[in-house]
């Protein structure tokens, strides 16, 4: 049985890294994702990276009062993901090693599509 069940998972592994080749994916290559998670709105889109915006509120302590504040950040995108993910998405991103000199994040997964990001902001508006 146990002999098996190990032929099972290997041939698993081989069918995943036949539809993603890239090493640094957090599904199919070597790439761990831990610590902090962020979601954001994609606004910029490019080979194997995109650029994520979110706000935030910051407590400024002289006046009393809370802050609007945009925060970007670049992720990984991973070569399996590319085609899903476009612009104004909302995605979930996580923390990894370094990658490059801005890229700490890699992408998780895609929470909505721009067109449900655009009529959820308007509904609101409307109320």
């Amino acid at each position: 049985m146990k002999k098996n069940e190990k032929i099972e998972k290997v041939k698993n592994v081989k069918i995943a890294e036949a539809v993603c080749a890239d090493k640094d994916c957090h599904k199919h290559g070597n790439l761990k994702a831990r610590g902090r998670i962020f979601e954001g709105k994609v606004i910029r889109k490019f080979h194997k990276r995109i650029v994520i915006e979110f706000e935030r509120m910051i407590y400024v302590r002289k006046y009393e009062r809370y802050a609007k504040s945009r925060t970007k950040l670049h992720a990984r995108l991973p070569v399996c993901m590319e085609k899903e993910i476009n612009l104004g998405d909302l995605i979930k991103i996580q923390e990894c090693r370094p990658l490059s000199k801005i890229i700490h994040f890699v992408v998780i997964k895609k929470i909505k599509n721009a067109e449900d990001v655009k009529w959820a902001r308007n509904y609101l508006i409307e109320c």
